[in-house]
């Protein structure tokens, strides 16, 4: 009698979750040549930002976006919505240069300009000051809670609000006169003053103090499509598997290659200090930001066993698999791609500052009164009726002249000047009139010249249209 197999059994399912617990990050603090680029991009970039709303120009905030006034400030610059094309010019300037230094050496603004990157160093810098380096950070989060603890985490978060709270208030000063603001303390701040200072604060707390590396990792959309932008030519920090593999620890005095070692001791160190918790060994990663903390921390460590710098280092891709000297790396830079974006890039900034340069500071907005389409005065002549928005740019007042031209005998009727106060605007109404047998019936273009008394450089024309009934 035959007997059948017995199939084999099948194997337990096994759960397998999408999402991966998050694990706090404990950061080595690291001291090197790009650690100091880092900490000189934090107070250039921090100067400026809480330091810009304290400068005068003009009996005014030299900076000042005003929202009520809608009207911008920028030094002797006055902007107003109308000038939103060059906000548009700045956007499309930002991005060019994104792109241009993307292309050139990877993340550079994500490592040393990006605020996260900024506030988080600033927030670390506390919490190693107060809590400890790294070992005792991670000594005292796995102890119980004692009064020391209490105490120190007390001081670390009182240290962090107030850092928030006072870039919510800069952040809101740039929108509201910073005097306005301070007289307004503590109780007179408007519903939306008070909301922004503490929104703004709120996030920079949350990010800066506990998100850090889950903003750039999960968060920024920049992180995920700077791919695109990167090339074998690009810049970028990486660590070299032909000099470093196979790693190992290794006694001193010993010959790692008689032993069959490369030149990466597999200290970990790289994994210590980097901001988003990877280890640069396993290639080129997308949470990398380019900071160069892993350079600042290997290099020295290459001092004490006696090899070469550079394990780790800012190269590019096609650098490392042809074996190219630092020479040949900067020659292969200026690619055709560069090229384009900096040619382009320079072409928008070129034109923009002409286009400032040149700018007229006079606007006029010509609109016919449409109450009354066209009427007959006492002398017989046809009148039309214009209301005219007279915009000073300047900071000075400004008397205007008005004249009309296009028609045969137009004129305005009254006094054809316009006195507007320094960054304001006026608006009159003007009447013009036309002989009867001076234009054909219906719609007649004619031209308002505006002028400034004293310069006449400062002029507009602007095109209207005159019913003859």
């Amino acid at each position: 009698m035959e007997t059948k197999e017995k199939a084999p059994a099948s194997p337990a399912p096994v759960e397998v979750s999408f999402y991966e617990k998050h694990k706090k990050i404990y950061i080595r603090e690291v001291k090197g040549w790009w650690d100091a680029w880092r900490w000189a991009f934090v107070w250039i970039t921090q100067i400026i930002f809480y330091g810009m709303p304290w400068l005068e120009w003009n009996d005014r905030q030299a900076v000042l976006f005003h929202l009520v006034e809608r009207k911008f400030y920028l030094f002797g610059l006055v902007l107003w919505p109308q000038d939103v094309f060059y906000l548009a010019l700045l956007l499309i300037i930002s991005a060019y240069a994104l792109f241009l230094f993307t292309a050139i050496a990877g993340r550079l603004f994500c490592g040393y300009a990006c605020p996260q990157t900024v506030y988080t160093e600033i927030f670390m810098w506390i919490e190693n000051r107060i809590e400890g380096d790294r070992s005792a950070r991670m000594k005292l989060d796995q102890g119980p809670m004692t009064a020391r603890k209490l105490r120190l985490k007390a001081l670390k978060h009182a240290a962090w609000i107030a850092i928030s709270l006072w870039t919510g208030f800069t952040l809101v000063a740039y929108f509201t006169p910073v005097d306005e603001l301070l007289s307004a303390l503590p109780f007179g701040l408007s519903g939306w003053e008070t909301f922004w200072t503490l929104f703004y604060a709120g996030f920079c707390y949350m990010q800066a103090g506990f998100l850090r590396e889950q903003v750039c990792k999960y968060m920024c959309p920049y992180a995920r499509f700077q791919g695109v932008m990167f090339d074998p030519d690009t810049l970028v920090i990486t660590y070299d598997p032909e000099r470093g593999e196979p790693r190992g620890a290794r006694r001193k005095g010993v010959d790692a290659k008689a032993a069959g070692l490369g030149d990466c001791v597999d200290c970990g160190l790289c994994v210590a200090v980097c901001p988003t918790g990877i280890d640069i060994r396993k290639g080129q990663q997308y949470e990398c930001i380019g900071c160069g903390a892993c350079i600042d921390v290997c290099d020295p460590v290459m001092d004490k066993v006696g090899l070469p710098r550079g394990l780790i280092r800012y190269t590019t891709e096609n650098a490392l698999a042809h074996h190219m000297s630092a020479r040949d790396v900067v020659a292969h830079i200026l690619r055709p791609r560069i090229i384009l974006y900096t040619v382009i890039l320079l072409g928008i900034i070129v034109a923009s500052a002409w286009s400032l340069a040149t700018r007229v500071p006079l606007k006029v907005d010509v609109i016919r009164d449409r109450s009354i389409l066209a009427r007959e005065a006492d002398d017989g002549r046809i009148e039309n009726i214009y209301n005219l928005k007279v915009m000073n740019t300047t900071e000075n007042a400004k008397r205007y002249q008005l004249t009309v031209s296009g028609i045969e005998g137009v004129e305005i009727a009254g006094e054809p000047t316009v006195d507007v106060d320094g960054a304001a605007n006026q608006e009159i109404t003007v009447v013009v009139r036309v002989p009867p047998e001076a234009a054909k019936p219906g719609a007649n273009t004619i031209y308002f010249d505006i002028k400034a008394e004293g310069n006449e450089a400062i002029s507009v024309r602007e095109k209207a249209s005159f019913l003859m009934p």
